[in-house]
C-alpha cells in the first residue's frame, strides 16, 4: 500500500508539542501494541513508522506506513479503547508523546482543535476502508449478497477516497 497520512495541521501540532515529551527510539522500536490500553498519542515529527494489524492468530492482516507529521494512536485515546494496531518505528525518528490526560485537558481547553481531530479520524477511517477493500479483493467475494448495489453516488464516493 502507498504511504498514508494521519497528519495534523500546524495549529494542532503546536498545541500538542507544548504538552509532549520526547521518546527516544530507533528502528524497530515499538511505540504501542495492538490490544494495549491507550496511554497517549505519539507525534511522528520525522522518520517513518509502520502501523500493523494482526489477526487473533498473530498473522499480519495489513501494514501501513505513517510518514513524518502523523499522529499515532489517536482513535484509542479518544474513545479510551485498546489500540487497534501496533506502531513500530521503521527508521530512526523524532517522536514525541502526549499522555491521554494531557491530551484530554488540551481538547477541553481548546475546543477549536476538534475540526482538526475529526479530519485525522476521517483519514484513518478512509484508510481502513481502503485497506479492507484491498484485502477483500485479494480474498475474493464471499457471496453475491455481500456486494453493494452499484450507484453513481457510491462509485463517486469510493473513487474520491
Amino acid at each position: 500500500m502507498k504511504p498514508n497520512s494521519f497528519k495534523a495541521d500546524h495549529k494542532l501540532m503546536q498545541a500538542l508539542h507544548k504538552r509532549s515529551q520526547p521518546v527516544p527510539c530507533s528502528e524497530g522500536h515499538i511505540l504501542f501494541n495492538q490490544g494495549d490500553g491507550p496511554r497517549g498519542i505519539y507525534i511522528l515529527r520525522s522518520g517513518e513508522a509502520s502501523l500493523i494489524m494482526q489477526s487473533p492468530s498473530g498473522a499480519i492482516v495489513f501494514s501501513l506506513r505513517a510518514p513524518a507529521g502523523s499522529l499515532l494512536g489517536l482513535p484509542a485515546v479518544i474513545d479510551n479503547e485498546p489500540y487497534s494496531l501496533s506502531a513500530m518505528i521503521r527508521k530512526d525518528s523524532d517522536v514525541r508523546f502526549v499522555s491521554r490526560d494531557d491530551f484530554e485537558e488540551l481538547i477541553q481547553a481548546e475546543p477549536s482543535l476538534y475540526p482538526s481531530l475529526l479530519q485525522i479520524l476521517a483519514a484513518e477511517l478512509r484508510t481502513a476502508r481502503l485497506a479492507f477493500s484491498e484485502i477483500q479483493s485479494q480474498v475474493g467475494e464471499c457471496t453475491t449478497e455481500s456486494r453493494l448495489p452499484a450507484s453513481d453516488t457510491y462509485s463517486e464516493m469510493v473513487s474520491a477516497a
